[in-house]
């Protein structure tokens, strides 16, 4: 009998649309419904939040009545979804089921359960159509015997009987106090505190989903709202059996054969506004919010794959992301500067208010300008910029649908915004965006993109001639007077940021470094692991700060090389603000930044400033923990530590408070040892003897019956993780295997006040490859260092560094790659050499 019943509905439906529609044009049904007000779409949007809102209360008794407690938040994100696919969809017993089991099955729910509430909702639904029917029905049986050509008594009959059926339900859920079986199912009753809200809220909630399509009702259909609300409910018990999803056609037909008074175009229209305002916008959401649950259940594989292409992605996305951005910001000059489609300026008035589509154009226009200022900023991996950048983007969006449904133009801006996202990583500078400099192109640029917006916008609009009144001109063909508005924006407020940028203090340049900025750098460098820092403290290069005080970078200039000795000093943001600083720094002077000696860690820093790495040598540095003279291994240095002891050798450390008294005997020996290898005092990676700078550390010297005729001074940390030497000198006359004796003391002496580890210094061009295939710097310094004794003894160095069993780890020099680099080689040589004629004199 089900699906004869259904037939027979459907054939009876689609009889009464063809006679109801066969007269009708499609463009009269639309022209009825773009003339729907305004006020009443928002009237009709409003029932239905309330109607959807009423629904969640259906599965709140459910869940009571099962003796579920779950949060009513979830139980809201849930009804809604399922409500919104159930409506839309049809057959909501098996949509809204599956719907709530998967949203549901983490709380614990069962299938059971989840099919229980899903018949009290369509229960609930039940009892609501047929009280607002028998209601409509004994209220007004005139209508009802009118349209079904029957005596009223039979109308009053039938609502009597719906009344009947629901009071039937009511004394049961109220006063039952066993188990009703049906079918295998066994139900207990609800109770009054259940049953008796259920009633009330399905009453409310069939009456709230009528009203939405009654506020869309014309003016002319003068219908009451007690008889409107049976006619609703008769339509939507027709379009549940005829099992049609949706109920689509079945309701519409029997809406229009129920109200015969009603202009069918006019009344097709309202029928359409209403699926659109109670079916298709909730399962917009619905959709949406379905969708964020399952993509929040995939977290894992997808921050997995998000990492995945953040690893490829994020090295190119400064460059291609401040481009698109620059682009994005042109895109939406453009446009604000050309007419709108006229057809979507139509549905846009149809739907929104005049002041949203002006305030929309103005906002796009600014917006652009916007984008292409941060490009710039963006090309400078600038954090601030990238999250501006991102929500400028998603209001250019909403700027492009509200200003005239330019999807188009928005899907374009969506594209940028996913480009920018996959590469977020990128963007990691703590730098103020106002504190990167606008270089003349990019100025450039700028203006001559405004300039072009405002050309298209006077070519577009030459036909209209121009006046005063055109400012305060506000329509919804209004395009010329908003490009006039958007343009003056736009000058207005880039010539502020321009401006501003032209009057902001330059930083002051830093000068070598005097006490005071020395005296800033003692705490950072006391808090470093490594000894490097501590040739900031000769007093011979420039200190650049960070913003916060927390990191510095030493450098010196030779030439038109710009080269920092070591990796920045300090916290890791402070590091990266440094970097770019010097980079910028060093362009704005003409200049080329260089990185000497820097380890390998942070050579994805320097790639992301457009510099190549070399590899200059490797340092050696041993392990105190494990260092002794005992075993076959250490038998040369236990006899040379020996001999030195025999030959009356003794060992010192003295604190930095006794070095002046020293001073004259250390000059001295320095002089000797100066003489003695026909050189001069080096500068930039090492320090120079002069007393100031020997008094800031501790001095190891050595002596013979005695007298001292070796010294070194030390460079500490305060994390006591690494000891080294900076000055070595010792006397000529000094007894053999005096600096072995005094290696073999400091790491002894290290290794008993704590440190972790001495660094014997950097082996320089070691550990470069010979291989044909390698590159040819390697090649080259490969060369130098096995045939380069007669200017530096490279490899007696590196041999004589080996039989301490140190660990080598490389250290590169990174500076632009091309025809630069031998200028760039020379100027660290010059730098460190302490002039070209010292370099010719060797």
């Amino acid at each position: 009998m089900g699906p004869l019943t259904a037939l027979m509905v459907f054939t009876a439906v689609g009889l009464i649309l063809h006679h109801q529609l066969a007269h009708l044009h499609v463009k009269s049904i639309f022209a009825h419904l773009h003339a729907i007000p305004r006020r009443q779409i928002l009237a009709a949007l409003g029932f239905t939040a309330l109607s959807y809102w009423l629904l969640t209360t259906y599965e709140f008794l459910a869940l009571r009545y099962l003796r579920r407690l779950i949060p009513y938040t979830r139980i809201l994100f849930t009804s809604f979804i399922a409500y919104s696919f159930g409506h839309a969809l049809g057959f909501a017993v098996f949509t809204g089921s599956a719907i709530r089991f998967r949203l549901y099955v983490t709380a614990g729910v069962t299938a059971i359960e989840v099919a229980t509430v899903t018949a009290f909702c369509s229960l609930s639904l039940g009892l609501g159509l047929a009280t607002v029917l028998g209601v409509s029905l004994l209220v007004t049986p005139e209508h009802a015997a009118r349209i079904l050509h029957m005596n009223r008594h039979w109308s009053v009959g039938v609502g009597a009987l719906l009344l009947c059926v629901v009071g039937a339900y009511a004394l049961w859920a109220c006063l039952a106090r066993g188990m009703l079986e049906i079918r295998g199912w066994a139900l207990r009753a609800p109770g009054a505190a259940i049953a008796l809200p259920q009633l009330v809220l399905s009453v409310l909630d069939l009456s709230l989903s009528s009203a939405v399509l009654w506020s869309l009702l014309p003016p002319s259909a003068h219908v009451s709202f007690v008889t409107f609300v049976g006619v609703y409910a008769a339509a939507v018990i027709a379009g549940i059996v005829s099992h049609v999803p949706g109920g689509v056609g079945v309701f519409e037909a029997v809406i229009l054969y129920t109200l015969p008074n009603v202009p069918a175009d006019a009344l097709m229209g309202s029928l359409l506004a209403y699926r659109a305002v109670y079916y298709v916008v909730p399962l917009v959401f619905g959709a949406l919010l379905f969708g964020s649950k399952e993509l929040a259940a995939q977290r894992r594989r997808l921050a997995w794959a998000r990492e995945l292409a953040s690893i490829y992605v994020a090295p190119v996305v400064p460059q291609i992301a401040g481009a698109l951005t620059f682009l994005a910001g042109a895109l939406l000059l453009f446009s604000g500067a050309t007419p709108a489609v006229e057809e979507r300026l139509e549905f846009l008035d149809q739907m929104l208010p005049l002041a949203v589509l002006e305030a929309s154009h103005l906002a796009g226009s600014i917006v652009g300008l916007g984008l292409l200022v941060l490009a710039r900023a963006l090309f400078r991996r600038v954090q601030a910029a990238y999250h501006i950048s991102v929500w400028l983007l998603v209001a250019g969006i909403f700027a492009s649908l509200l200003k005239g449904l330019d999807f188009e133009e928005a899907s374009l801006l969506a594209v940028v915004l996913c480009v920018l996202m996959l590469g977020r990583r990128a963007f990691y500078r703590p730098t103020a965006i106002l504190s990167e400099p606008f270089t003349p192109a990019w100025v450039v640029s700028i203006v001559g993109v405004v300039v072009m917006a405002i050309w298209i916008g006077v070519i577009s609009y030459h036909h209209i001639g121009y006046s005063d009144q055109l400012w305060w001109t506000f329509a919804l063909h209004g395009n010329a007077p908003r490009m006039l508005r958007a343009t003056l924006a736009v000058i207005v407020l880039g010539a502020a940021y321009i401006l501003l940028s032209m009057l902001r203090p330059a930083r002051p340049e830093p000068a070598v470094a005097g006490p005071e900025e020395l005296a800033r750098a003692r705490p950072l460098i006391a808090g470093c692991d490594s000894t490097l820092p501590n040739a900031a403290l000769t007093g011979d290069k420039r200190l650049l700060f960070s913003e916060a005080g927390d990191a510095f970078v030493m450098y010196q200039i030779a030439g038109r090389s710009w080269i920092a000795l070591g990796d920045p000093v300090g916290s890791q943001a402070g590091a990266e603000e440094l970097v770019w600083r010097l980079r910028e720094i060093s362009d704005h002077h003409g200049g080329q930044t260089v990185f000497y000696q820097v380890c390998g860690e942070r050579l994805g820093l320097y790639a992301d400033l457009g510099l190549a790495a070399l590899k200059v040598g490797e340092e050696a540095r041993v392990a105190l923990d494990g260092f002794s003279l005992d075993g076959s291994e250490r038998a040369d240095l236990r006899q040379a530590h020996k001999r030195a002891q025999r030959d009356g050798a003794s060992f010192e450390v003295v604190a930095p408070e006794g070095v002046d008294a020293l001073v004259p005997v250390l000059r001295k020996i320095s002089d000797a040892w100066l003489t003695s290898k026909s050189t001069a005092e080096k500068r930039f990676s090492v320090g120079a003897f002069s007393p100031e700078y020997l008094r800031q550390f501790p001095v190891a010297v050595v002596r013979a019956q005695g007298v001292p005729v070796a010294f070194a001074n030390l460079w500490t940390t305060g994390t006591k993780a690494e000891l080294s030497v900076d000055l070595m000198r010792f006397d000529p006359q000094a007894p053999r295997g005096a600096m072995d004796y005094l290696f073999i003391e400091l790491m002894l002496w290290g290794r008993a006040q704590g440190y972790r580890c001495f660094n014997l210094g950097m082996a320089p061009l070691s550990g470069l490859e010979a291989h044909p295939l390698a590159p040819a710097w390697h090649r080259v310094g490969n060369f130098i260092f096995r045939h380069g004794e007669h200017f530096y003894n490279f490899e007696g160095l590196r041999r004589y560094k080996t039989k301490f069993d140190p660990t080598w780890e490389p250290r590169y020099l990174v500076a632009r790659g091309g025809i630069a680099l031998p200028r760039v080689l020379v100027d660290v040589s010059v730098l460190i050499a302490g002039g070209m004629k010292e370099i010719f004199a060797r």
